[in-house]
């Protein structure tokens, strides 16, 4: 991008402000100049989220958690003001859920931390506390986040498919043929992807798209050869094409050996969070994290391994078209 008017398309597509002259928001119009027609990805990092170097400390710091949110939002959006920020990810007066992941247990689920960071800003820019739906497949998911069940509408609510049940008829795309959350489906306007970072025995890793296995009635259905087209597939369905709009990744700690389960011994702490709105583009950003780790660790590639995350290339092809996960064609924001 090299003139004027092209800097102001970008601008009218909410990729920066020109009202703001923070030093924030001017660093974010100079990155929108860089990633023009790119993908954008913050890849936002705290060493000591964990406590210092060497601590075993199992749960971050919940201040060191919401500012690293804070850092990775007003990043992304180039807005260091919280509250106007959000207004520019959701829709205020609509029912945002967010979809966490609880399937690995206490060990490896999407933290507490993060959940209750995005809710208290989310209510901080208009959206009503009964309108923030938390959800997973069931209560024992939630609950190894560390979370509450509540259906009080007046509150945050929080409860699985277990409660609300899903859809009677099946829809299709390509090989899944899927029966969805009614959470997913009638309760929220825009959902928000909170997955943790794993090692997948199957799909290789597990992030973003993967996560979508979740508002599923029967997610073993789609796990045939390694997950792929599978997961392509079901993120192409349409409902969750357009209601899964942004990614808040919780990578703070993960597993990059043995997953999906917990597997201590393969347990690092990235103390990162991987934001964008290119689901494809994360899970690219997610894959090479695990893989830098696996090779840090002595352990082969995925592709060695025989389990080559090769959905997320799949996700990004002409049938899909879900984003991108060419490095050229992603703008990564290290902060």
């Amino acid at each position: 991008m090299n003139n004027r008017r092209d800097f102001l398309k970008v601008a009218a597509t909410g990729a920066v402000v020109l009202g703001s002259q923070s030093k924030l928001a001017l660093a974010g119009m100079m990155d929108a100049q860089a990633d023009a027609g790119k993908s954008r990805v913050v890849v936002a990092k705290d060493a000591l989220l964990h406590g210092p170097a060497g601590s075993t400390t199992s749960k971050p710091d919940e201040k060191r958690v919401q500012a690293l949110l804070d850092r990775a939002i007003a990043s992304y959006t180039g807005i260091d003001n919280q509250v106007e920020a959000w207004k520019r990810i959701v829709p205020v007066g609509k029912t945002i859920g967010l979809k966490t992941n609880g399937l690995g247990g206490r060990g490896i689920s999407t933290h507490k931390a993060l959940v209750d960071a995005v809710c208290e800003r989310l209510q901080q820019a208009g959206v009503k506390p009964g309108n923030i739906i938390v959800w997973d497949r069931n209560a024992r998911d939630l609950e190894a986040c560390g979370l509450t069940i509540n259906t009080d509408p007046s509150r945050v609510r929080c409860f699985g498919s277990d409660v609300s049940g899903y859809e009677d008829q099946a829809v299709v795309f390509g090989t899944a043929t899927v029966k969805l959350s009614k959470i997913l489906t009638r309760e929220c306007d825009m959902v928000i992807g909170l997955p943790i970072l794993k090692d997948h025995e199957l799909a290789g890793v597990t992030f973003a798209m993967k996560n979508m296995y979740g508002v599923l009635s029967r997610p073993w259905d789609l796990h045939a050869t390694g997950c792929n087209p599978g997961v392509a597939d079901l993120n192409s369905i349409p409902v969750i094409r357009e209601k899964v709009r942004f990614t808040i990744g919780d990578a703070m700690s993960s597993v990059y050996q043995g997953g999906p389960g917990f597997h201590p011994e393969y347990l690092w702490y990235p103390n990162t969070l991987i934001v964008g709105e290119d689901r494809v583009a994360v899970d690219h950003i997610a894959l090479q994290t695990i893989e830098r780790k696996r090779a840090e660790a002595g352990v082969p590639t995925l592709e060695a391994a025989g389990r080559a995350a090769r959905y997320i290339a799949t996700a990004a092809d002409a049938a899909h078209q879900l984003g991108v996960n060419d490095p050229a064609r992603i703008h990564v924001m290290e902060v």
